[in-house]
């Protein structure tokens, strides 16, 4: 008996979700998260080190939709140098009820639109209402993705943009000040992060990104790029300033340099991670508490938010006529 599968195009996921329809969607993947609903195993790491590559294998069961989910990630630095994306992602479904494959996606659209939904739902919860400015560490795809998640939750109208390539963040600043009609500036000084109420990081560079000094009281952070206990973006300073939230606790301390390293530092201990944001957005924890303290969002990534994105793509798959069928 053959088995069909449908396979989505990045195309295909774009059309299915947009960024601002994935928020909500991601907002009850974590409340289901940690509520202990899902089955969400750490996830695999397989390092390539001769050519500077990592490999990720990221599965979920997600009983709400019936779907398990496995996302296979790998992230090359030598790729930028070849013309290639430093990322490619793929998801592959799987029917709950049978064990079924069922689906497979491209995962680098989904991924961006997870990631910055995530973002999205951190900055509702924790950012002061009134934050108009932003600042955006990392001018790639991910950095596109942020921003127009940011806009779709706070009345953003000028973005400072930092890159350790300027022209790239130059060009960054003319296609998203077109698109959303906003301005932004390419930033040349560190202390233009002074301006920012609200802060993503979405970058793959091993120490952090900005000196404490230059965030100001009451500034929300999103911290989005280091994904391995080495690494960070964020600096010790803001760590311990700050009102830390996380997308998961297990995965944060095993994962999250940003975390990590204060916590072996003994600058902190792991009381100091205030919540998930799946409890914030259930209403079992409180979010922002002052105009002036410093919140922190840090998150590695959870396939939860790749199973609820993916879900969504099945449900409107046929009603949009997305998605090539094979017979294998």
């Amino acid at each position: 008996m053959s088995q069909t599968l449908r396979f989505f195009s990045a195309e295909d996921v774009g059309r299915a979700v947009s960024v601002k329809e994935a928020i909500p969607l991601v907002r009850e993947a974590f409340i289901q998260l940690s509520s202990h609903q899902v089955c969400v195993p750490l996830r695999t790491k397989i390092d390539v080190t001769s050519r500077e590559g990592t490999v990720l294998y990221m599965p979920v069961y997600f009983p709400a939709r019936e779907v398990l989910v496995v996302k296979v990630v790998s992230l090359f630095k030598n790729n930028l140098a070849g013309g290639l994306p430093l990322i490619h992602a793929t998801v592959m479904v799987n029917d709950a009820r049978t064990g079924c494959t069922i689906a497979v996606m491209d995962g680098e659209r989904l991924t961006a639109i997870r990631t910055a939904a995530a973002s999205a739902l951190a900055t509702d919860l924790l950012a002061r209402p009134e934050a108009k400015v932003a600042a955006i560490f990392g001018a790639g795809v991910q950095g596109r993705a942020q921003l127009e998640a940011l806009c779709a939750v706070r009345p953003i109208g000028k973005v400072y943009v930092f890159d350790r390539d300027l022209d790239r963040a130059e060009a960054f600043c003319r296609e998203m000040g077109e698109k959303l009609l906003i301005t932004l500036i390419a930033a040349d000084s560190p202390s233009q992060l002074l301006h920012a109420d609200v802060v993503c990081t979405v970058t793959t560079w091993p120490t952090p990104v900005f000196a404490h000094k230059n965030v100001k009281p009451g500034t929300h952070i999103n911290a989005l790029g280091a994904y391995k206990p080495n690494e960070r973006e964020i600096p010790e300073d803001t760590v311990c300033a700050a009102r830390l939230v996380v997308d998961q606790r297990e995965a944060c301390l095993s994962e999250a340099g940003d975390i990590v390293i204060p916590l072996k530092q003994g600058l902190i201990t792991t009381d100091h991670i205030h919540a998930e944001i799946g409890e914030i957005a259930a209403g079992e924890k409180l979010g922002r508490c002052s105009d002036t303290e410093i919140t922190l969002f840090k998150s590695v990534g959870n396939a939860i938010q790749d199973a609820a994105i993916a879900a969504q793509v099945l449900e409107c798959a046929d009603t949009l006529g997305l998605g090539t069928e094979v017979s294998m």
